[in-house]
Formats: C-alpha cells, structure tokens, sequence
C-alpha cells in the first residue's frame, strides 16, 4: 500500500454530554463533523505545501479513514469545565513542514488555548523555522452528568 502525503487540512471541534464517556466523546465526534469516520491518530506534523481548506467539507465519506492530530477529554464530574484544543505553527516557508500541538485540561477554554498556541510556538522555535501564523480551534463544556470535548486537525487530499 503506498501511502499519499496529505495535502489539505482543516479544523474541527464539538463537545457534547452523552449517556456513557464513550458516548460523550461520539457526540463530540459528531458534533466536529468527523463522527462517521474512522480516525487515524497521528502525529503533530503539517505536511509542507498543505493549505487549509475554507469551507471545510459538509461530509467526509461514512468509513473514510481519515487522518487527524487531536485532543480530547472526557468527565463525569458534574459542574467541572473541561477543554480541549489543537494549534497549528505555520512556517514561514511552505516548502518546510508546519507544527501541531494538541492539548487538554480539566480548565478554562482561554487557559487551554494560551497553552497550546505557546506549545506551537515552542516546537517551532526548536525546529528553528520562522512562523508565518498560529492557527487553532478548541472546545470548551461544562459538565452536567456526563461530557466530551474535542479539538482536532483534519489532514485530507
């Protein structure tokens, strides 16, 4: 099997309460819009030369194996915050790859995005590559009985 190097990407996140953890996480799932996908957890790495797409996919194709850098976070304590999210270091040269960082916590959504952002911000610091921009999305849920978040990026051809 030869494996094609992605090169397109979007952003998607959702939160949903459910009837188990499981099914919490599904609705999160759902609610990003990958939820009838099967989802290849992969690394933190952009391809070089990958683009965003704007507007995302509506549908992604029931089954589909789909690439995706993510942070999740489930709870079933009542009245906790929980929240995930997932930033992008672009390089500066688009023939170098970019950076993705995934982070969650039991906090705040502005604490988680400042988290990740700076993380993204770090990683390509070491790799010694200039930003062009920090991209990112994330999720945020307070828990009524049962909760999911969701934060992840989409690499697609």
């Amino acid at each position: 099997m030869i494996v094609k190097t992605p090169t397109k990407f979007f952003l998607v996140s959702g939160s949903s309460d459910g009837f188990s953890l499981l099914n919490a996480f599904d609705g999160a799932l759902l609610a990003s819009g990958v939820g009838d996908t099967n989802l290849v957890r992969m690394s933190s790495i952009l391809p070089p030369d990958c683009e965003e797409i704007k507007p995302r996919p509506t549908a992604l194709p029931q089954g589909a194996l789909v690439p995706v850098a993510y942070a999740s976070l489930t709870s079933d304590v009542p009245g906790e915050v929980i929240s995930a999210a997932v930033a992008i270091g672009i390089p500066q040269d688009p023939s170098l790859a970019g950076l993705i960082m995934e982070y969650s916590a039991r906090a705040e959504e502005k604490v988680v995005l400042e988290q990740v952002k700076k993380m993204a911000e770090k990683g390509m610091e070491v790799r010694k590559r200039p930003i062009k921009e920090i991209m990112a999305i994330s999720a945020t849920f307070k828990v009524a009985a049962i909760g999911a978040v969701f934060a992840g990026v989409v690499l697609w051809d």
